[in-house]
């Protein structure tokens, strides 16, 4: 029989989590600083799953690879906004001189005619 499980998490907030009849967890809820709102949320998804329209999202676009992660220092000091949009700036500049220094292909030139 499929269930819902109420539970403290490791920093005390109350969460909740849905299993189905075989056991395995189906989805897990946010955290709740009163156990009254994990009730409240359990509440109300029984009362509306039912009447719930199912839509098909759009694909998230592709991201890049991630970067090697920094030490925990480096990322304790985050960049100013505007160090960060001078840098993007900076490196879209540098690619376009390459791409308009790129040179077209020479045209073949016609062969004479033969004597």
């Amino acid at each position: 029989m499929s269930k819902f499980e109420i539970y403290k998490d490791k920093k005390g907030e109350t969460r909740f989590r849905y299993r189905a009849s075989n056991g395995e967890i189906v989805f897990s809820s946010e955290g709740y600083k009163a156990k009254a709102s994990a009730t409240k949320a359990i509440e109300s998804i029984k009362k509306n799953a039912a009447t719930a329209t199912v839509e098909e999202a759009a694909a998230p676009a592709k991201k890049a690879p991630a970067k090697a992660a920094k030490p925990a220092a480096a990322k304790a000091k985050a960049a100013p906004a505007k160090s960060i949009a001078k840098k993007v700036v900076a490196r879209a500049a540098a690619a376009k001189p390459a791409a308009a220094k790129a040179k077209p292909a020479a045209k073949a030139k016609p062969k004479a005619p033969a004597k």
